[in-house]
């Protein structure tokens, strides 16, 4: 009979989860030793890159990622990136090593005395096996759970002692295979379609439950046939629609004054695969605009039910939009809305170093996280691809760079370029490393104005003066770059940037650029 390290490598083998992120201590050597060939183990040099890296690759390769993370400690280190794949619904299943069973009674050195407390509520599940014997069906268990609506991290703590016991054949667990979308009811989706054909002017919210080609398509084909404008729901993770489609209308701003001003007109809102709503400013005012109806398609029970006002209908978020294209009556009285106006001439230096993104090659990913220059990416740099594009999910920093480094792993032939603010990329900057050692051709754009910006902007629209801790002098980029082995470069005059944006996959290198704001 195999060991329990030896079953559970054969059932990464098995489900194709052959990538693990990590950074290990003496409780997860059990589990790597004798690591085979095959299995990847993608080495970070902190427990939330390691996090943050597996949430870009489970979302790009539509597959769940493992995280090997050490104990107590190392999940502690790791909670901030694990809240950020709970907002991003990210499939990942993250172990920790435990103390030895016969140690853990005592409290001894890395000992987690409440180890499922400790990740909870960023986790949909967190379990520690009562029986070595258990780990296999605990890590099935895990992964089906990770993989159900709304997909998610879950939580498996692992005792050091495991990994050497006997186990069973794990055949029957690496079998199964669970179907987990639905399609609303009959009556259900016969009473939305009937308050869609009946609206004067419709309008779909779009949120990233729709970021994959059939998703997308869904959303086009109905847009398209009853005439309905487009906007993306604040604060997402994911593009959801073609921005350079002609019904596309920006992206919905996070505070209900700003979001009912764009949605006036419309007497019926059908928010898709989204929050309802995900604000930031805590401004006065009604959260729809009155006499607007709203109805939320959503697989996530959860969202349904904090949903503070309109109907919800739970269903695979793709596949209800398909079925309500397919029975919507075409809506040739509605007037066609315009596309949104082209962006006005660069004005200033954020204006023209964002413009440079317009000359990447149309299959490049951009994973965005600087927040003080966000409403101007998104006036002036345009999606057209499902996953091209990634942002932080939850409002915390250090996803971008850690996460476009898993990107980038999931697909070394496809080109990603990070722009990020000089103060998110503190948060993950050992990720250089990673991609360096991986031989990654990620292309990082560090946009530095020494200040955490968008808090500035914040304090200020606040009212509040003398606020400290908002200004980050003397950072050295470059040199940061090159001591984690990456290629640097400080870019003076932006005529330069769009041939340094250029960098082929077949530079084995990470390669970081800095321009100043």
């Amino acid at each position: 009979m195999a060991v329990i390290r030896d079953i559970v490598h054969h059932m990464l083998r098995q489900w194709g989860m052959t990538t693990i992120f990590g950074n290990p201590g003496s409780t997860e050597l059990g589990f790597l030793q004798d690591f085979p060939s095959d299995l990847n183990y993608v080495l970070t040099l902190h427990e939330a890159v390691a996090v943050h890296a597996a949430h870009g690759h489970a979302l790009a390769t539509g597959r769940p990622a493992l995280v090997n993370l050490h104990s107590g400690p190392g999940l502690g280190n790791a909670m901030g990136a694990i809240l950020a794949a709970k907002a991003g619904r990210a499939p990942l299943v993250i172990t920790a090593g435990q103390q030895t069973r016969r140690l853990v009674t005592m409290e001894a050195l890395l000992t987690n005395a409440d180890a499922t407390t400790l990740p909870r509520p960023a986790v949909k599940w967190a379990f520690e096996p009562p029986r070595p014997q258990d780990v296999p069906a605990a890590l099935a268990r895990a992964r089906h759970l990770a993989m159900q609506p709304p997909q998610g991290p879950v939580f498996l703590s692992l005792p050091a002692d495991d990994w050497d016991v006997e186990g069973e054949d794990p055949a029957p667990l690496t079998g199964r295979r669970i179907s987990a979308r639905s399609v609303p009811a009959p009556g259900t989706l016969a009473a939305l379609t009937d308050r869609l054909d009946r609206a004067r002017r419709p309008v779909l919210v779009l949120g990233s439950g729709l970021d994959s080609e059939a998703g997308r398509a869904s959303a086009v084909h109905l847009a398209e046939r009853t005439r309905t404008p487009v906007w993306t729901a604040p604060s997402q993770g994911r593009s959801p629609f073609p921005e350079d489609h002609p019904h596309y209308q920006g992206v919905l701003r996070p505070a209900a004054p700003l979001l009912c001003q764009a949605l006036a007109e419309h007497d019926l809102i059908l928010v898709v695969g989204a929050p309802v709503f995900r604000h930031y400013l805590d401004l006065p005012g009604p959260l729809i605009p009155p006499g607007s109806e709203l109805v939320l398609l959503t697989d996530d029970p959860d969202e349904a039910a904090r949903a503070p006002v309109g109907d919800a209908v739970l269903a695979d978020p793709a596949l209800a939009l398909a079925a309500l294209a397919d029975l919507a009556a075409p809506g040739g009285h509605r007037p066609l809305v315009p596309r949104r106006p082209a962006a006005a001439p660069a004005t200033d230096r954020a204006d023209q170093i964002l413009d440079c993104l317009a000359h990447l090659s149309p299959d490049t990913v951009i994973v965005n996280e600087s927040p003080s220059t966000l409403d101007t990416f998104w006036n002036r740099v345009t999606i057209r691809r499902a996953g091209g594009y990634y942002t932080s999910p939850d409002g915390g920093l250090g996803f971008g760079l850690a996460a476009a480094v898993g990107i980038q792993l999931a697909d070394p032939t496809r080109p990603v370029v990070a722009v990020i603010g000089d103060g998110s990329a503190q948060y993950s900057i050992t990720a250089l490393w990673t991609a360096a050692a991986l031989r990654l051709p990620l292309t990082v754009l560090v946009l530095r104005n020494d200040r955490y910006a968008v808090l500035d902007w914040y304090a200020q629209l606040t009212g509040r003066k003398m606020v400290p801790g908002l200004t980050i002098p003397g950072l050295d980029h470059p040199s940061l770059a090159r001591g984690y082995g990456a290629t640097a470069h400080q870019v003076v005059d932006l005529a330069a940037l769009p041939a340094l944006l250029h960098h082929p996959v077949s530079e084995k290198r990470p390669k970081v650029l800095v321009a100043d704001l």
